[in-house]
């Protein structure tokens, strides 16, 4: 990841790279982990419904089948590629822009700490286009739950928004989104080439580790991402799909009813998840972008 480029076109072609590459990521990250997705916002949201993330995947399934699992697949498609188009493009240029400022002009001989300062950097773009489709995405995972005589679709769950509170109901869960986002990705990035670093042999690149260790290394990275902020993941949840209050009144309310457990509620099956579908993402990143660069 990162590719060197001393002028403007180079630049625009490394970002066009990086974004196709990043589409291809969050597609492959959709397909691996929807399921578990689905049983995470659910166990989150409904804790009195769902006392663990196994009744939940069965009930889910006995009643809904395949279908409910991959319950707002299509907003998720819509939230990951543009997400990770957006972060992967973006921690593209905060690489380079990290690296101007430290001295290391090729993104490649960064360390660990600095690309995981750019992962951080291109969170906060990500958050800006994950909001609105994560809150679409969580209604409708959720929908069941929230009234089960009402058929809800991608359209009606938007139209319904606009409706209630104009445009700016989609950014509900900002803050907390961005609070998940930035500490999240400079873990995510962090660990994700720190591990790569380390699967490292003298003289080989990080780009030459291999699919297997590749895949290793996003699976780490991912888990790294969830267990330092699911506690925000859970407050954006409740807020996205209860709207109870803000971030501190959710805080206040899942301390008050369920103490801190609440706030890692669903945790297991997002690191089951994640660590298959942060490494079929990094694989798919890291292979579209060789394949792109040595095409184009």
């Amino acid at each position: 990841m990162g590719h060197g480029g001393s002028d403007g076109p180079a630049h625009f072609k490394d970002g066009c790279i990086d974004l196709l590459a990043g589409t291809m990521g969050g597609i492959a990250n959709v397909y691996a982990g929807q399921p578990l997705d689905t049983v995470k916002v659910k166990v989150q949201t409904f804790p009195h419904l769902y006392t663990n993330w196994v009744d939940c995947l069965k009930d889910t399934y006995g009643h809904s089948g395949i279908r409910g699992l991959y319950a707002g697949t299509l907003p998720a498609l819509a939230a990951n590629i543009a997400e990770n188009a957006v972060l992967f493009c973006a921690y593209g240029y905060c690489q380079k822009a990290v690296g101007a400022v430290v001295g290391h002009p090729d993104p490649k001989t960064m360390t660990t700490l600095q690309n995981a300062s750019a992962g951080g950097l291109a969170a906060v773009f990500a958050a800006l286009v994950l909001c609105p489709t994560e809150l679409v995405k969580c209604r409708l995972q959720a929908a069941r739950e929230t009234d089960p005589t009402k058929k809800f679709t991608p359209f009606s769950v938007c139209r319904d928004l606009i409706k209630e509170k104009g445009p700016k109901g989609f950014f509900v869960g900002m803050t907390p989104t961005l609070a998940r986002e930035v500490p999240g990705y400079f873990c995510f990035f962090g660990v994700y080439e720190g591990v790569r670093y380390l699967f490292t042999k003298p003289g080989q690149s990080k780009d030459e580790i291999g699919l297997a260790r590749t895949a290793v290394s996003g699976g780490l990275g991912g888990m790294a991402l969830w267990t330092s902020i699911f506690p925000a993941d859970v407050i954006k949840s409740r807020m996205q799909v209860s709207e109870t209050g803000g971030s501190l009144a959710v805080f206040r309310q899942i301390m008050r009813e369920q103490g801190v457990r609440g706030l890692y509620k669903g945790l297991l099956p997002t690191l089951i998840r994640t660590a298959v579908a942060s490494a079929c993402l990094f694989v798919s990143y890291e292979e579209t972008s060789r394949l792109l660069h040595r095409v184009l």
